[in-house]
């Protein structure tokens, strides 16, 4: 690769590649097309972006064939387990997108409903370091038995008593007769930084990618709410709207008791929300995606 050129591995398919990939374009990064499936150049800014397996990228960042990464936390830490090289990686961001949970779980109205209930019994999981790490964390010493797929089905077929695995609706979890009775992690994507990117001659694209990112995951949270206010109530109007420090307020032509409110809401914004603005009085309520943000 390139010494002036940023190389950043992504998922090749999946959840984690779909957002990725929302991100990219959201973040302008415009890729030519390629029959390589392994390898996209920008069009718009010296970036390479290889597409391999989530389980990879962690080992392609640690040893410098890629500059930066983006990976499930929960893929991330599993292998930091096992390997010092990557437990030395960075995580540069939280991208805010491939949401899920490491969750414990077990037959529903069976004997274990709480982690102390694991002592002396079976384990079946993926994530056989981050189980075992937060076992010893809690002081239990159970038997892990790692598998690599159809974990929720390990309890009904006899193999073990219990499982950790990835959850994110319960549905699987339901389906098989188990219960989720405690989180061991809270995963998302993150953007990991390899030891070597800060001092090739790609760093200034990626504190510029990194400030695009950052633009992008920003607008996602924000919304822009516009309303009409009466004078007299604008305080209590104010105190209202979510994570908005400063909104704009402008008089209305050929009204003196009404004003026009503009504000950058940086917190989630309900219809509870809109519903307390207008029994203060407002009127003509906007809300508003934003596209992009910069701070």
């Amino acid at each position: 690769m390139s010494a002036d050129r940023l190389t950043l591995a992504v998922q090749k398919k999946g959840r984690l590649f779909e957002g990725s990939e929302e991100l990219l374009k959201r973040a302008g990064v415009k890729l030519a097309y390629a029959r390589d499936a392994l390898l996209r150049r920008s069009e718009n800014m010296p970036l390479d972006i290889m597409f391999i397996r989530d389980d990879d990228i962690p080992n392609f960042v640690a040893s410098g064939a890629c500059d930066y990464g983006i990976v499930g936390e929960n893929v991330l830490y599993e292998l930091a387990e096992r390997s010092q090289r990557v437990a030395g990686l960075e995580v540069a961001l939280k991208l805010g997108f491939a949401r899920c949970k490491l969750k414990l779980a077990a037959p529903k109205d069976g004997p274990i409903a709480r982690v102390e209930d694991l002592a002396g019994k079976t384990i079946a999981t993926s994530y056989p370091g981050l189980t075992r790490k937060f076992l010893q964390e809690r002081g239990v010493d159970a038997e892990i038995i790692e598998m690599g797929g159809s974990v929720e089905v390990a309890p009904r077929m006899n193999i073990a008593d219990a499982i950790c695995d990835l959850v994110s609706t319960g549905a699987t979890l339901e389906a098989n007769g188990l219960v989720a009775f405690e989180t061991v992690l809270e995963s998302e994507a993150v953007l990991i930084r390899g030891p070597k990117a800060a001092v090739n001659g790609a760093a200034e694209t990626a504190e510029l990618l990194i400030d695009r990112f950052q633009g992008v995951i920003a607008s996602r949270q924000t919304k822009y709410i516009l309303l009409n206010a009466p004078k007299d109530r604008l305080d209590e109007i104010r105190a209202i709207l979510p994570g908005s420090d400063a909104p704009t307020v402008a008089q209305i032509v050929g009204r003196e008791d009404v004003v026009a409110v503009h504000a950058v809401c940086t917190e989630a914004v309900f219809w509870s929300t809109l519903e307390r603005l207008k029994a203060a009085g407002a009127r003509s309520i906007l809300v508003m995606p934003i596209e992009k943000m910069m701070a």
